[in-house]
């Protein structure tokens, strides 16, 4: 038995596949799913999802919504999904750097919110480059 899992973002089915196991960036962690898991739905981050057909793991990065798990099927509503092959390496890496330096440079309240956001979005595409390597 398998998980069904269905990736959508505002506007397109990203992702429909089998999976024997997933790995969710939750709010407060990584969370993993195998078949026959308790009915749940869970907040998620800004992060890399993981998912393990029977011969290999792929990765997605998410930009934040919500994972549904309910009989072996797992929804997740995303505001953005990214696959590795659409991420350049070395602007992925150049992105990372610079959120990193905007982060530790900002002021007010407001700045270090936005900074935060724009940091954990370019760290999620560059360790998805970086893991698919």
């Amino acid at each position: 038995m398998t998980l069904q899992v269905c990736i959508m973002t505002p506007d397109r089915i990203f992702l429909n596949q089998e999976a024997e196991e997933i790995i969710l960036p939750t709010n407060t962690g990584q969370m993993g799913v195998l078949t026959n898991h308790a009915p749940l739905m869970t907040a998620l981050d800004v992060g890399v999802m993981l998912s393990r057909t029977k011969t290999e793991w792929t990765s997605v990065a998410l930009m934040g919504g919500f994972a549904l798990v309910k009989q072996n099927q797992v929804t997740v509503l995303v505001n953005e999904a990214e696959s590795p092959e659409a991420i350049d390496t070395d602007e992925a890496e150049k992105s990372y750097q610079e959120a990193q330096a905007k982060w530790l440079e900002a002021s007010g309240q407001k700045q270090k919110v936005e900074a935060n956001f724009a940091l954990k979005r370019a760290r999620a595409r560059y360790q998805l480059v970086k893991n698919a390597k």
